[in-house]
This record gives C-alpha cells, sequence and structure tokens, in this order.
C-alpha cells in the first residue's frame, strides 16, 4: 500500500477565534469547495465539533458518479487543531489534520492530508494520472477562495 501526502500552509488575516469557528463548522466546508466535486453535507449537523463526530458527505468525484464520503471528527484541541479520518468513501485510508497557529496579527493554517488508494496497482496508477490532481485542484481552490474571505 503506497501512502501519499499532501501538505498546505497557508497564511490568514484573521483572529485564531474566527478561524476556529469557520474552520471547525463542517457546513462551510462546501463554501471553499469547488462546484464540480459536487459536495454537500448529508447529515444531521451539532453546534460545535467534538471527537468522535460522524459526518456524512455526497461527492460526485466523476460525471455520473455520486458517492457517500464519511468521516469521524478523532481528535480536537481547540483553537488549535481538528483531526478528520475517513471511514466510510472513496480511499482506502485519509487522515487529514488542521492545524492554526497565531502569527503577528494573523492564523497560520496548516492542512496535511495522509492517503492511500483502494485497488492495488490500479489505484496507485490512478493516483498518478487523476486523483492527485484532482486533489491539488480542490486544495489550490480552497487556498484561492480562503485568501479572499479572510
Amino acid at each position: 500500500m503506497a501512502l501519499y501526502r499532501l501538505k498546505r500552509i497557508q497564511y490568514l488575516n484573521s483572529d485564531i477565534k474566527t478561524c476556529w469557528n469557520f474552520f471547525s463548522d463542517p457546513g462551510k466546508l462546501a463554501e471553499i469547495t469547488p462546484a464540480w466535486l459536487g459536495f454537500r453535507v448529508v447529515s444531521d449537523l451539532p453546534g460545535n465539533m467534538f471527537p468522535g463526530l460522524i459526518i456524512e458527505y455526497k461527492i460526485t468525484p466523476f460525471a455520473f458518479f455520486e458517492t457517500s464520503w464519511v468521516t469521524e471528527i478523532t481528535h480536537v484541541s481547540e483553537p488549535f487543531f481538528f483531526v478528520d479520518e475517513q471511514r466510510l468513501g472513496p480511499y482506502k485510508f485519509w487522515h487529514h489534520k488542521h492545524f492554526f497557529e497565531e502569527s503577528g496579527d494573523g492564523v497560520i493554517m496548516t492542512d496535511e492530508v495522509h492517503y492511500s488508494m483502494p485497488f492495488g496497482i490500479i489505484g496507485d496508477i490512478l493516483n498518478r494520472f487523476v486523483v492527485r490532481k484532482r486533489l491539488e485542484n480542490i486544495f489550490n481552490y480552497r487556498f484561492e477562495t480562503l485568501k479572499k474571505l479572510f
């Protein structure tokens, strides 16, 4: 099993509480996800994030192919970091860490994803030619959208 890593660091012109309130709300994820992914939250969401929170999404990673994606919030240290892990979905393994660090008059946000593909060598080939580029496009879109929001 090949394990892949994607990391993004971004400076946000905001305070840490505002950043935490935005990013810890799973309902906000659709705002920073490109429309072509067809991303939507389908589970009921509580008022705040907590370890053990299960969230179900629907995504359309490829035209005419909708799938469920279920994640669990496994770690929370407000307002500094949280971790979500896939429980059901398109990846064999998905572990996504979100870090927030005060820096001067803003916040440094770090996203770090470790993931692996299903289907052995076929999944690795798909990652090389399709999936990795799509993930980078999603995170690039987020970067640009967050520059405008913050």
